[in-house]
């Protein structure tokens, strides 16, 4: 029976393909090849691979970055950019061909895009190397279980630079650059709230079924590359032109310019990965790799605000480690679990507190559905104007905009009429909100109350105002932060700095600082 389906599901998505061509199906295009420029060195000057490499810069969270260079193991200078002999790349592709599924050649082309990732972009290559250690042992896992060769893993470097936030100019999104119409064909979720495009975990496991089924297809990893990128119709279309002809090398003067790139970036990827140390490259590592994440179920909706209040963390971190969720908030349905990914030292609080942060989102919901409300506006089309500037206009996504008019296609025409919602506070039940705002969170109020005693409070001394008092509290076992702060009305970040615990770690039978305000 299993058979049958898998049958079935390929003849559908063969079927598709070939009915409805490549641009219905394609992953990865970004623009028309014949419009790429190439520059001196042999790589297009507005190529896909270099665009989202540099999409890293705008990863927030690298903002504080560690270059991890010790222990340089050849000595080189810090600045130094190590070059190499044709032969000396041979010889190591060679050595990685040997213990490799796909054809590790060295030629012009892969020495081009060596050259992209070991000499041009350098800087972006070390947040690559970060990025590996929070992103490849998901995708080895999920590789390994499907029995797929596990230098695929490589492949999300070209395709989004392990930018899991990646968006092409086309609007293909995620770590494996899935177009829309590709991620709901592959069973992934995307709506106004959610994009499991973004999804580390689910997505890899749609690019495993694809790959699977293009090299079912055509039985060579080469051609599954090139079929990735530009579809496996487009591939069939060379395979005719060039006679017959079967395998990459054979096809690739009769594909697209982009895809003629796309198997010796691969190439390259695999090489700088594996001797990224020979090229004097460490990598610049996040703040939270791998090991220092876990997930737990929600069950009940939660708002990333309302989640970073509650267990004292930057929005920012967990915004990074949720990129699926588009409106900083996590969704409940009763037929669908969702993830919430925290660092580990959060994952006790969070469970530990489980039932008073539902309820504390809970009134927080309802205060701010109170004293803020979502209104229709219409918008009309500028000629020039794209969706993308309209999303943006108004804080919302194109996805929303799309969902709100129900809109077959993202294109705009001009004079065409769109209805926006827009938040605005309402005036009318501010009183209402304020009643509701004294029973959500001591610690909220606390910190408008003790506004004006603000001072510098240093673990040895903590200057009293005149209108409040000092306290200390014994840490009880099973306590955070949290639940301490809630109990005495004042917030996390205070009692952090009142006991210089800027970590927040806590142990039973510790004593610490607490100033009420009286």
């Amino acid at each position: 029976m299993r058979n049958r389906i898998y049958t079935l599901s390929a003849f559908f998505l063969f079927s598709f393909v070939f009915l409805f061509g490549k641009n219905s199906f394609a992953l990865t295009h970004t623009k028309t090849s014949d419009t790429l420029a190439k520059d001196t060195t042999g790589i297009f000057a507005d190529d896909p691979i270099a665009y989202m490499l540099d999409s890293l810069s705008r990863l927030k969270f690298f903002d504080k970055l560690t270059l991890q260079i010790t222990p340089n193991k050849y000595g080189f200078p810090l600045d130094s950019i190590p070059n190499y002999s044709d032969s000396i790349y041979a010889m190591r592709l060679a050595k990685l061909d040997a213990e490799s599924p796909f054809d590790l050649i060295y030629n012009s082309a892969v020495r081009s895009y060596i050259e992209l990732y070991a000499v041009r972009k350098r800087a972006m290559v070390s947040r690559v190397l970060g990025m590996t250690q929070l992103y490849f042992p998901i995708l080895e896992e999920i590789l390994d279980k499907h029995k797929m060769p596990l230098e695929l893993k490589y492949l999300a470097i070209v395709e989004s630079a392990l930018n899991p936030s990646a968006r092409s100019r086309a609007g293909a999104m995620g770590l494996w650059q899935f177009m829309y119409g590709t991620g709901k064909m592959m069973g992934l979720k995307i709506s106004s709230y959610v994009d499991e495009r973004c999804d580390p975990y689910k997505s890899t496991e749609s690019a495993c079924e694809y790959l699977q089924f293009l090299y079912d297809m055509f039985g060579d990893w080469q051609m599954v590359l090139a079929a990735y990128n530009s579809g496996p119709g487009t591939v069939s279309k060379a395979i005719r032109r060039s006679g017959g002809k079967t395998t990459y090398w054979e096809i690739r003067p009769y594909l697209p310019k982009e895809t003629q790139g796309y198997v010796p970036a691969f190439i390259a990827v695999n090489y700088v990965m594996s001797h990224a140390e020979e090229h004097n490259l460490y990598p610049a590592v996040p703040r939270i790799t791998f090991s220092d994440v876990d997930t737990v179920i929600i069950k009940k909706e939660l708002s990333f605000q309302q989640i970073a209040k509650v267990l004292g963390m930057p929005l920012e971190e967990i915004q990074y480690l949720n990129p699926c969720y588009k409106r900083c908030t996590v969704p409940h349905s009763d037929d669908y679990c969702y993830a919430l990914c925290l660092p580990t030292s959060k994952i006790g609080s969070f469970i530990t507190n489980e039932a008073q942060i539902y309820e504390y989102a809970k009134k927080d919901s309802l205060m701010q559905s109170l004293a803020v409300q979502e209104v229709p506006k219409t918008h009309i089309v500028k000629k020039g104007e794209i969706i993308s500037k309209v999303a943006k206009k108004y804080g919302c996504t194109p996805e929303d905009i799309i969902s709100w008019n129900h809109l077959k296609s993202p294109k705009l025409k001009p004079g065409q009429k769109l209805t926006v919602y827009i938040s605005v506070k309402n005036s009318s039940s501010q009183t209402q909100a304020s009643k509701v705002n004294s029973g959500v969170s001591n610690s909220a109020n606390a910190s408008k109350t003790n506004s004006a005693t603000k001072t510098s409070v240093d673990s040895t001394a903590v200057s009293t105002p005149s209108n409040g008092k000092l306290k200390y509290y014994t840490v009880q076992k099973g306590d955070s932060l949290w639940n301490i702060a809630q109990i005495n009305g004042v917030t996390i970040d205070q009692i952090k700095q009142w006991n210089n615990i800027p970590d927040g770690k806590i142990v039973p039978g510790q004593k610490i600082k607490i100033l009420i305000a009286g």
